[in-house]
């Protein structure tokens, strides 16, 4: 739908009145629709909420995203539409019930939610509106890594690149990604071309120091045969930690890790417990694999 059709006829666009309009929460009127939601569209999506006081369900809607919008920090809008005082909005948009959203973006409507909706509904919509495009690729990537087809992630991720060539965030999912094919010279490319302090970025750095040590380690089987042989051998421990890293196993990582904990919590400088941070850090915050092994960490430490 054309930004120009989108407004209601018949109605210029004129300044709205003090508090009604340019915050992240303002109230819509035909008067400030093209200036404070196609407008302003532009460049965040904007939510149309239509309500009344007189339905209870749309005002506890009004009531719900105007508690869940400060957490957005203005990566989306809330424009509250009141019906009780003018349906000219509501009968150009084909409202037929209230509650009802309409999401303005670009200057289209892009997406819509009519009648009640299920707990979480609206949150979901706002995180789906406020995704970075690093976060939606990395979410489109994951079924492919799982895959363990580097080849077609490296070809997504290099075509976001040439589009967004300024956006870190592809970088540090580039870099990642050649570091597990193997590809340690190019990821080491890509990071040198990431800025200092980019959202992530220690991740594949951290992704590369495991791939390093572990070509001067001698091979999974071997490790584990030393293992077997002597199960108070920390160094094997280590090694086949470092090298399960680097298969991805993290579990079989993070065990071994626990055993050098458990075992001696001097052993080179505690590295059992310093390694496990560093494996924490490739998951990523609420990975499930890291929240369990850090309260096992935690409650044998205290």
């Amino acid at each position: 739908m054309d930004s120009s059709n989108l407004g209601p006829e018949g109605h210029q666009s004129h300044p709205s009145a003090p508090g009604q309009s340019g915050g992240v929460v303002f109230a819509v009127s035909p008067d400030n629709f093209q200036s404070d939601v196609v407008e302003r569209s532009q460049q965040v999506p904007v939510l149309l909420l239509f309500w009344a006081d007189q339905v209870p369900p749309s005002a506890a809607a009004r009531q719900q995203l105007q508690d869940l919008m400060p957490a957005y920090q203005g990566k989306a809008l809330l424009g509250l539409v009141d019906v009780s005082e003018d349906q000219t909005l509501a009968q150009h948009l084909r409202v037929q019930g209230l509650p009802s959203i309409r999401v303005v973006s670009g200057g289209q409507i892009a997406d819509q939610l009519d009648g009640p909706q299920a707990d979480g509904a609206y949150r979901e919509l706002l995180d789906r509106l406020t995704l970075s495009s690093a976060d939606a690729l990395k979410g489109q990537l994951q079924a492919i890594l799982d895959a363990k087809d580097y080849p077609t992630a490296i070809a997504m991720l290099q075509q976001a690149i040439n589009e967004e060539p300024n956006n870190m965030g592809f970088r540090v999912e580039l870099a990642d990604v050649l570091v597990q094919q193997g590809t340690l010279d190019e990821a080491r490319t890509v990071l040198a071309s990431i800025t200092e302090g980019a959202d992530q970025r220690e991740r594949p750095e951290m992704r590369l120091q495991f791939a390093d040590e572990a070509l001067t380690l001698p091979d999974l089987e071997s490790l584990m045969q030393q293992q077997a042989a002597d199960a108070k051998n920390l160094e094997a421990c280590y090694a086949i930690c470092v090298r399960s890293v680097v298969a991805g196993e993290y579990e079989q990582a993070l065990d071994q890790c626990m055993t050098i904990v458990q075992t001696d919590r001097e052993f080179r400088d505690d590295i059992g417990r310093v390694t496990m941070l560093r494996i924490f850090t490739l998951l990523g915050k609420g990975h499930e694999l890291a929240t369990a092994y850090r309260r096992r960490l935690f409650a044998y430490l205290h």
